[in-house]
């Protein structure tokens, strides 16, 4: 009965559906509500064709969790033998996300076909004897051995990329999935231009699919204050291009810094600093620009290290300067390095409101914020600096400032990245830059 009444909703434009399902009784309709392939939007469906790899890469909210717990759910239920490998950024985010979010794997099952889930063996096993296996980006090794003949990879392009552990966690999985007759990997994900989301986009046609689509795509399951809201605050800015329209930003041409020279940059551990600084770029008024707050130190290694982007969006002179205090006080900072140009006078008597004792110094601008960054970008070139982990906005910013031109990146003005420039030119490039033992 259920395939007869299967045959009657495919039939029937999906449109108008949820309003046909009327004519069903309750366990009915439950039950036809748990059939993917009439609810899913045609992009959220696997692609036809002989691919080995479908790279699902769209905005927020576009429905790539789902699309990928479906199809998991999908192989489970079709192959006893199925053995599938769900890896994400971190074993936290994997159970979080894939498997006990309101998308994820135990989401989308019906209760006759619900898999069991063991957190302390990271194994979901459905009732049909198929089974999956958690695994983290951040521990490539856990890859390496396991056999697999499907696998579900979420959110790649956020996944570690210090030591390569994001490209070495991909490789392991591949030299695994050797099960089966026709193994296959989805990857869903929301679009940065990293070395392995580059390296999926160079892959031969035929064995690679890929679904591109924006967050509005999904409006029928989103609230519409939801997209009003987001697109206004976002407009056509570089995140909203990334974030919501699922567009991969690639390198600007002429640009100091790129997205590879970034993830090349990035560190494994923080080591024994000698000197921390706190740099600021304060608005020009409330309403308009960031307050650009960098924290960076250097290490006994030599090296630069950027530790914390604390910037705050739209905040008057008491918001900045109290987050500058705390920001100061959190780090242990041994200076705070704040641009003077606005008013020297008033960003001095702002921060000291804040924290009577914070240890200041003001500098002057006389170049331009991209002039100033080139010595900077020289550092990162010689592989001077090293970034505590991923700073989206700060690096859609320095990835905007063009050598000899204007800058091209988000927002107005590069003001998390004038505070990245002043901080690495007080370590680095100025007297102050000789280092000196801190004493806790």
């Amino acid at each position: 009965m259920a395939s007869e009444h299967l045959r009657i909703l495919e039939a029937i434009p999906a449109a108008e559906r949820r309003r046909a399902m009327r004519v069903f009784n309750e366990k009915e309709q439950e039950e036809l509500l748990t059939h993917w392939k009439l609810w899913a939007r045609p992009e959220q469906l696997p692609p036809p064709g002989d691919w080995r790899t479908w790279l699902v890469m769209a905005g927020r909210g576009f429905g790539k969790t789902r699309a990928g717990a479906e199809w998991v759910r999908a192989v489970a239920e079709a192959d006893p033998a199925a053995r599938i490998a769900l890896v994400g950024a971190t074993l936290p985010e994997a159970r979080a996300v894939m498997v006990e979010g309101d998308s994820g794997v135990l989401g989308v099952s019906p209760e006759r076909s619900r898999p069991q889930f063991e957190p302390s063996l990271r194994r979901v096993t459905w009732p049909n004897g198929a089974q999956a296996m958690l695994y983290s980006a951040l521990e490539p090794e856990t890859l390496r051995g396991p056999q697999h003949s499907h696998a579900w990879c979420d959110e790649v392009a956020k996944w570690d990329n210090a030591a390569a552990r994001a490209t070495r966690s991909w490789d392991n999985l591949l030299l695994g999935l050797r099960l089966g007759e026709k193994p296959r990997v989805v990857a869903t994900t929301t679009p940065r231009a990293v070395p392995l989301v580059q390296r999926l986009l160079a892959e031969p046609a035929g064995d690679l699919a890929v679904t591109r689509g924006r967050t509005e795509d999904n409006c029928a399951h989103l609230p519409a204050r939801f997209l009003s809201d987001i697109r206004r605050s976002f407009g056509t800015s570089l995140l909203a291009r990334q974030e919501l329209d699922g567009e991969l930003i690639a390198d600007i041409e002429g640009a100091l810094w790129t997205r590879g020279l970034l993830e090349a940059c990035r560190a494994d551990s923080i080591p024994e600093l000698a000197r921390i600084v706190v740099a600021v770029d304060p608005p020009a008024s409330a309403g308009g620009d960031a307050c650009g707050i960098v924290v960076a130190g250097t290490g006994v290694d030599g090296m630069a290290h950027v530790l914390a982007d604390a910037s705050v969006e739209k905040a008057g002179p008491e918001r900045w300067a109290r987050a500058v205090a705390a920001t100061a006080e959190a780090w242990n900072a041994d200076r705070v390095v704040a641009e003077a140009n606005q008013g020297g006078a008033m960003v001095a008597s702002v921060l000291r409101a804040a924290r009577l004792s914070l240890p200041l110094r003001l500098v002057h601008a006389s170049r331009g914020k991209v002039a100033r960054a080139e010595p900077v970008a020289a550092l990162y070139e010689a592989g001077r600096v090293r970034h505590a982990g991923t700073f989206p906005a700060l690096e859609d910013e320095l990835c905007g400032m063009i050598a000899g031109g204007t800058y091209q990146g988000p927002g107005r003005s590069p003001d998390r990245a004038d505070a990245l420039v002043w901080a690495l030119t007080e370590l680095m490039l100025g007297r102050a830059a000789e280092p000196k033992i801190r004493v806790a």
